[in-house]
């Protein structure tokens, strides 16, 4: 998988995982919230009825028991009045103080508990059973039942105490509320474990809820990059009349439109394809016949006293520059369409390029006008006829344009895609600043006022389109020490180039140099 489908994917696992854990902090904190309402209204509920019923009981027994005994009871009487309020339904330890005749304090305890003792009531509690209450209209009794929770070992204890009105015992109870601790424990793992289900549920319906949604997403993202791969009748299935499904019919609009689009661009780019090579085929036959005069025609002129009338020499020297002109013109176009048509092949060959350059310049005698600075021995997997038509197009242009001596280096570089390089530099004027982004365009011309100039206009881009079949590049740039230099950069053995076999004899066109660089 590629790096950029690798990124996407994560991207999609990302929001399903961010739409599930939405979904699960929703679900937990609602779970948590109702769990912990439902635990706080059972817990006070279970409490105040366990409570309500062992303080009804106690006041009840303090009344009907403690109340019978006398104002100085002995310590067996509280003894055996404690067991009896012990004995009651709620079974709880009571504890029974009072003085004697004697005005000693005197304890009865039941004996539950391990021996329920005055020191294992708290002291506030103690203080306010014994404080005597101001009796008023609003309040009837000096004494008041008084009552508190404590833990002690980590078990829950209820603690309550009341006086007998009119000098009796003071008693005391103690008991144990672990049994309902139990059941509110219980209570706290039912609940938990209801909202550890309630969070798996919303994670389950998270992820379903997710890929709903992010199936026609992903859909989506699929449709779009086989769309920009250039499947331009892709479309996608709309179900539905939601968001998503308007969002499909967009997509399938848009794609509909877009498809339509290309489809003209390219019916119309094909036809023009399609005139420019026809019309280059048909010119063909007319320009042989008229090269073959204007050939006689220059041989004429070049032999000494040819017998021209000096005022028809200069229209028939016209004459012949023109078609030779219109020759390489019409020879460009037909290139041009090729490399347009994507029908423009390779005919590949180790090739030393030394030997190449050397053949360029010999072939069109530059020998005096070019210094060469390659060693032999530097070979690549090139199309010579492709090769000296860059190099014809470069070094005729930098000639033209900038000036002898034109210098041509080549260099290989020894990284990790082994190329080599060749540089032409001239010693001309340079190209402005605003003329270069433009010098490989097709008919550029820096200088207006030479619409006619000798070049075609095409070389440059001949040239460009020709390295870039052979998975290399040509750059126009400004030297340092003046002139221009244009750098073409050719892998040496690029294994994506393939040898389809003898391409089109028609393909044997060039500018031969003749193009502008751009220069006024």
């Amino acid at each position: 998988m590629t790096r950029k489908g690798v990124w996407s994917r994560l991207r999609l696992t990302s929001l399903r995982l961010r739409l599930v854990v939405v979904f699960g902090l929703v679900a937990l904190t609602a779970a948590v919230s109702a769990s912990g309402i439902a635990y706080w209204l059972n817990r006070e509920a279970v409490l105040t009825r366990a409570q309500d019923a062992v303080l009804r009981d106690f006041e009840q027994e303090m009344q009907n028991r403690a109340g019978s005994l006398s104002a100085a009871p002995t310590q067996d009487e509280l003894q055996y009045t404690a067991g009896q309020m012990a004995d009651s339904g709620q079974r709880f330890a009571v504890l029974l103080v009072a003085r004697d005749a004697d005005g000693r304090t005197v304890y009865g305890s039941s004996g539950g508990l391990g021996g329920f003792s005055l020191s294992d009531v708290p002291a506030s509690l103690r203080t306010a059973v014994n404080r005597r209450q101001q009796v008023t209209a609003a309040n009837s009794h000096a004494y008041h039942l008084y009552w508190q929770r404590m833990v002690e070992d980590d078990t829950p204890y209820l603690v309550a105490g009341a006086r007998v009105t009119g000098g009796g015992p003071t008693g005391y109870l103690l008991k144990s509320l672990e049994p309902e601790a139990k059941d509110l424990n219980s209570l706290a793992w039912s609940l938990g474990i209801a909202t550890g289900l309630a969070l798996i549920g919303s994670a389950l319906l998270a992820q379903a809820l997710a890929t709903t949604v992010l199936k026609p997403v992903h859909r989506l993202g699929v449709a779009a990059r086989r769309l920009g791969e250039g499947k331009l009748d892709t479309r996608l299935r709309v179900s539905g009349t939601d968001e998503l499904a308007d969002l499909s019919r967009t997509f399938n609009s848009a794609a509909e439109a877009l498809e339509k689009r290309v489809a003209d661009m390219a019916a119309r780019e094909s036809s023009s394809r399609r005139f420019v090579a026809d019309m280059s085929h048909e010119l063909r036959t007319p320009l042989t016949a008229i090269t073959a005069v204007t050939e006689v025609l220059e041989d004429e002129l070049e032999f000494e006293g040819g017998g021209f009338d000096p005022m028809i020499e200069p229209a028939v020297r016209l004459v012949v520059s023109e078609t030779r002109r219109l020759n390489d013109l019409v020879e460009n176009l037909m290139e041009v369409t090729r490399f347009d048509a994507g029908t423009a092949r390779l005919v590949l060959d180790d090739v030393d390029l030394a030997d190449q350059i050397t053949a360029c310049i010999d072939a069109r005698a530059w020998l005096d006008a070019v210094e060469l600075d390659a060693e032999r021995g530097i070979h690549a997997q090139v199309d010579p006829r492709r090769l000296d038509v860059i190099l014809a197009n470069l070094i005729g242009n930098a000639l033209k344009h900038g000036g002898s001596p034109v210098r041509v280096s080549v260099t290989a570089v020894n990284e990790e895609n082994p190329e080599v390089v060749i540089a032409v530099r001239d010693h001309g004027p340079g190209i402005p600043e605003d003329v270069l982004p433009h010098v490989f365009d097709r008919f550029y011309k820096a200088s207006a006022s030479r619409p006619r100039s000798e070049g075609s206009g095409l070389g440059l881009s001949i040239a460009l389109a020709n390295a870039h079949i052979h998975g290399g590049e040509i750059t126009a740039a400004n030297s340092p020490d003046g002139g221009a230099v244009f750098t073409l950069r050719l892998p040496q053995d690029d294994p994506a180039l393939t040898e389809p076999g003898p391409e089109d004899p028609d393909a044997e066109g060039s500018d031969n140099g003749k193009d502008a660089k751009g220069q006024s």
